[in-house]
């Protein structure tokens, strides 16, 4: 210390303090403000910053209350230069974790709008975040007088062994950014993989894909594995689709009068049903001469996978309807079966011969 402290000095001290912290909840009131009045936009990026500020801010008004009442003490230039050093680096760190936020938002909120869900591909937010993180404390240490070439050179080194323990779980994490950096498979996908596993993606983290099955059942797969099998993307290049549905009338039916009727009948169902594609223009294909009937199928339009279930219910109930309306059969199939004796007749079969019974022995006379 340059002099001794005096009640003059604490005095001074607190009052910086006490403003400071005073300060800071101003700050924090005006921001909850703002953020209020950011959520009435539609942009998203407004509400992430002023959440963010909301913790830096305060913070920040706090920390200059404490770098001011150290400057009115009279303490050495060495502690005074440690103690701003450790002020600033707090700061940088809170700053730090703001900024990783805000990051971290944007990120998830562009990739919710290129993808068109609400979630998104987690691994991207994650890296992100870490990144931020990183560079935020190496410049905290950085402010402290720490050195941090020997550092990052250990890193480096220690990074190595840690690659070569942990090829599994990195050899996954590279398959997750490929597989969202080539666009093949994004959260919100409809995939079925050539080993049977199917259903909506939910997320791509940095070690697994998650994938929500019909019954609400969630999948989870190794970004590996999926990046090496053979997997149908059903939302790519587009969400719509055609889904095919086998339809047979009898040979006594007018085709001509089938194709119309079973053309109207995909019209209503396109124009009514809750997942259908309206503007479809519904396709009647006949294609085989079978046993009992003449088969052909129909090719209905949806808006997306899930929703072909309900099509066809819908469909089959109202043409089968329709059908029995305007007389048109649907024959099931039938096989005759003709029985041919071949002339043999059980008289002339020869007899089979009969084995003569042993006469019953006489019991061995007793002496």
């Amino acid at each position: 210390m340059n002099r001794e402290l005096l009640l003059h000095d604490w005095l001074v001290a607190g009052i910086a303090v006490a403003a400071g912290a005073l300060a800071g909840l101003v700050l924090r009131a005006l921001m909850r403000w703002l953020g209020r009045h950011a959520e009435r936009t539609r942009w998203n990026g407004d509400d992430l910053i002023v959440d963010a500020l909301r913790t830096l801010v305060p913070w920040a008004a706090v920390i200059a209350g404490a770098a001011v009442a150290a400057s009115t003490l009279p303490l050495t230039a060495r502690v005074l230069g440690f103690v701003n050093q450790s002020l600033s680096a707090v700061l940088i760190i809170i700053a730090t974790f703001g900024a990783a936020r805000v990051v971290a938002g944007l990120v998830q909120s562009v990739a919710g709008s290129r993808t068109g869900v609400a979630g998104s591909a987690s691994i991207f937010v994650n890296i992100t975040r870490v990144v931020v993180l990183v560079m935020g404390v190496l410049v905290a240490l950085e402010t402290m007088g720490v050195s941090i070439a020997p550092l990052v050179t250990a890193l480096g080194v220690g990074g190595l062994a840690v690659a070569l323990a942990l090829q599994d779980t990195l050899a996954n994490l590279f398959a997750g950014v490929h597989i969202l950096a080539s666009k093949t498979v994004q959260p919100g996908d409809y995939i079925r993989l050539s080993s049977g596993e199917e259903g909506y993606v939910v997320d791509i983290n940095w070690r697994n894909t998650v994938v929500r099955n019909l019954s609400n059942n969630l999948v989870i797969i190794p970004n590996n594995r999926l990046a090496r099998t053979n997997m149908t993307n059903f939302t790519q290049p587009e969400q719509q689709l055609s889904i095919l549905v086998q339809v047979g009338v009898g040979y006594e039916s007018d085709l001509e009068h089938v194709e119309r009727v079973t053309l109207d009948v995909v019209d209503s169902v396109m124009a009514d049903i809750n997942g259908a594609v309206p503007d479809h223009e519904g396709k009647v294909r006949f294609h085989t001469f079978a046993d009992s009937r003449i088969n052909f199928t129909v090719i209905l339009g949806v808006g997306e996978f899930s929703d072909q279930y309900r099509i066809k219910h819908e469909f089959i109930k109202r043409l089968h309807e329709r059908f029995r309306a305007e007389g048109i059969s649907i024959p099931a199939p039938t096989r005759t079966v003709s029985l041919h004796h071949d002339g043999l007749q059980a008289s002339a079969l020869p007899p089979v011969p009969h084995q003569r019974e042993a006469p019953p022995r006489s019991p061995a006379p007793t002496g």
